[in-house]
């Protein structure tokens, strides 16, 4: 497997800048009473030599919204993002950028995308696919409408179980193109575990 993988937002560089709007929110927090000097001292020390979003969150954990708590700049997504497996799966779900563009070539591995708890922050996403003998997973959320209908198909298999519902907004439109040899690409809603199930959890 290999690819431009995206890591975790924790483990992101932050820039000088993010560095120094994580510092004033402490100053203010500290001059709100919430910090003592020492406290203020020491979170500044390990806010001005972070390197990653994970390392600033920290310092801020404990603080409520109104001194800065929860707001270190989230990391711009790539405008294109290149995925490639050849005989393992990529993954991406959780918290994951979504580009512009997203480029998945699949030789006999599988990826999963899952758009379920992804970062969405413009209104399209380019999705070109070349799959060989693999598989390609789409998990969408009732918000995120995909269209398959450029995709190329041989012996292989397009597989839409997802219908958007009228009058439902969406927040992102995905539109797939490229080619499907032996494989699959599969669109669906999120599952329920086992346990989800059994305690009557609803959908995530």
């Amino acid at each position: 497997m290999s690819g431009d993988l995206v890591p975790e937002r924790r483990d992101l560089r932050v820039s000088h800048e993010e560095r120094d709007q994580v510092a004033e929110q402490l100053r203010m927090a500290a001059g709100d009473g919430r910090l003592t000097m020492e406290e203020l001292d020491q979170r500044l020390e390990v806010a001005l030599g972070a390197r990653t979003y994970g390392e600033l969150e920290a310092v801020l954990r404990d603080l409520p919204p109104a001194a800065g708590a929860a707001r270190v700049p989230a990391p711009a997504p790539k405008e294109l993002i290149r995925l490639k497996a050849t005989s393992g799966q990529i993954r991406r779900d959780g918290a994951w950028a979504v580009p512009s563009r997203l480029e998945v070539e699949i030789a006999s591995g599988s990826a999963v995308l899952d758009f379920t708890q992804a970062l969405i922050t413009q209104p399209a996403l380019d999705l070109s696919v070349a799959v060989g003998s693999g598989q390609l997973s789409l998990i969408v959320p009732p918000d995120v409408a995909v269209d398959v209908g450029s995709v190329t198909v041989r012996s292989g298999s397009v597989r839409q179980r997802v219908r958007l519902d009228p009058g439902t907004p969406v927040r992102l439109m995905v539109t797939v193109s490229g080619s499907v040899k032996s494989g699959s690409v599969v669109v669906r809603r999120p599952r329920r575990s086992f346990w989800d199930w059994l305690r009557r959890r609803p959908l995530p």
